[in-house]
């Protein structure tokens, strides 16, 4: 039998996970917000009850349809969040769900940062609503390679799913591969990803070897 490859904190969340949306009728929420990653199939929504005085989160209920990773990680953000004002809530990183999980395989990242995205887009949700634009945070994903259509996100994604240099990227995404005026872009764009999820700074990502997995 295989071992659990996961940590205590995550095996908890997955087995008993706090605050899950049974029935919308039976919560009166302020804020709706939905992502998901169609190349993994997991998808995410949170719901938000704030308090319109101190706009803080004072419940929140959330599904998620995914993986045991994904699970785990909606559900502790989802009691992490609790009592914070909107704008602490919009500081919450991946990093610091993983953080609070005790660690999750390279390969499942990707299921935090669905959660921390879902979260954004409710508090955005709650923000427009309200009429306080200039609190939104903007999480609309620019085109990086025009010839292609290849967005930011798309390169994110590769990241998360284990591009490590720029032929990686390439093979991936094609990003790059018809006029090449993207390219330097795309590079930083893998190095910031790479740095922002995994920690990584080793020099532009074409100048390495892929990582060991």
């Amino acid at each position: 039998m295989n071992s659990w490859l996961y940590t205590e904190k995550v095996k908890e969340h997955f087995m008993n996970p706090k605050n899950i949306m049974f029935n919308e009728k039976d919560f009166e929420y302020d804020a709706m917000g939905k992502t998901g990653n169609i190349k993994c199939g997991d998808e995410m929504i949170f719901y938000l009850k704030i308090d319109p005085d101190t706009l803080t989160i004072t419940d929140c209920r959330w599904k998620t349809f995914g993986c045991a990773s994904a699970i785990a990680s909606t559900s502790v953000l989802s009691e992490m969040i609790k009592g914070m004002t909107l704008d602490a809530a919009s500081n919450i990183s991946n990093v610091d769900i993983i953080d609070e999980l005790g660690g999750l395989p390279d390969n499942k990242v990707h299921c935090s940062v669905l959660g921390d995205k879902a979260l954004q887009e409710a508090i955005n949700n709650y923000y427009r609503g309200h009429g306080m634009f200039e609190k939104v945070r903007d999480t609309k994903s620019r085109i990086v390679c025009e010839c292609l259509n290849v967005s930011e996100e798309e390169i994110e994604h590769a990241a998360l799913e284990g591009a490590r240099n720029y032929y990686q990227l390439q093979e991936m995404t094609k990003v790059g591969t018809s006029c090449g005026k993207c390219s330097e872009d795309a590079k930083e764009r893998l190095a910031f990803y790479q740095d922002k999820h995994f920690g990584i700074k080793m020099g532009r990502p074409d100048e390495r070897p892929p990582l060991a997995k």
